[in-house]
């Protein structure tokens, strides 16, 4: 199994700030994992997140992602990810064919690239003939899965997606949950998530790493981290990681 991110010592200090927003963190995933990204508000999550997308640059250290150094070759690395915030949207004027037809037009080379990336967002998204109907008409859950299916298209080697289900209801949430735990299964997929749902959580991933003022304090099976914390489920997990606050 391949290592298709690698962060090493990757931090950010913002001017004017005395603490660093990220310090020298490290971690893995590999080829058809699904790591979360895990720690309460002003952890350094998203900090973290939209270095690796390139969307913010490294203070000091770096990832390699499919062996592309963000620093280096920001271009390749965006190539090979796709990143899905929290607070994304679709064009509502649009259909929903009419979205994934522009959307993949951005990243497909030809005609028969486009029409490949298209069906298999079609058939991700499992939208049916809504998407002939124009976004603003659909609910929060179908926007979602819409928004999810053009981000992994184009099967990039590492999916980001920050707070994938926020704000959706438990049946939305449970599918959205099945569609990314099929993607890594399926298509070799890799996912780095961050969200604050930690039932969500030790539902999908395979690993998680847990952050609290910047740093990162464990990274484990969720098993494994249930049984060296004596804990019950990953809330308590959390808990005892954070309020700890000591780097295992």
């Amino acid at each position: 199994m391949g290592t298709v991110l690698e962060v090493k010592e990757l931090s950010k200090k913002y001017p004017k700030k005395k603490e660093f927003a990220v310090d020298k963190i490290s971690f893995s995933v590999n080829e058809g994992e699904i790591f979360a990204l895990i720690g309460p508000n002003g952890a350094g999550k998203t900090t973290t997140i939209r270095m690796i997308s390139t969307l913010i640059q490294a203070t000091e250290g770096d990832a390699l992602v499919a062996g592309y150094s963000i620093i280096k070759e920001p271009d390749k690395v965006r190539e090979n990810i796709t990143y899905l915030p929290d607070e994304a949207g679709a064009y509502k004027t649009m259909t929903g064919e009419s979205y994934l037809n522009f959307m993949a037009g951005l990243f497909a080379k030809d005609q028969e690239t486009l029409d490949k990336y298209v069906e298999r967002g079609k058939a991700i998204c499992g939208l049916g003939d809504r998407l002939n109907e124009k976004i603003g008409g659909y609910s929060r859950g179908m926007i979602r899965k819409l928004l999810l299916a053009r981000a992994v298209m184009t099967e990039p080697k590492l999916a980001i997606m920050d707070e994938a289900t926020s704000g959706l209801d438990v049946i939305n949430a449970l599918e959205i949950r099945k569609m990314i735990k099929t993607l890594a299964k399926e298509h070799n997929m890799s996912f780095l998530l961050s969200s604050h749902n930690m039932l969500e959580i030790e539902y999908v991933s395979d690993r998680v790493g847990i952050m609290t003022g910047g740093k990162l304090m464990v990274v484990g099976r969720i098993d494994e981290l249930k049984e060296r914390y004596q804990a019950a489920n990953l809330e308590e997990v959390f808990e005892r990681v954070v309020k700890g606050n000591e780097v295992r």
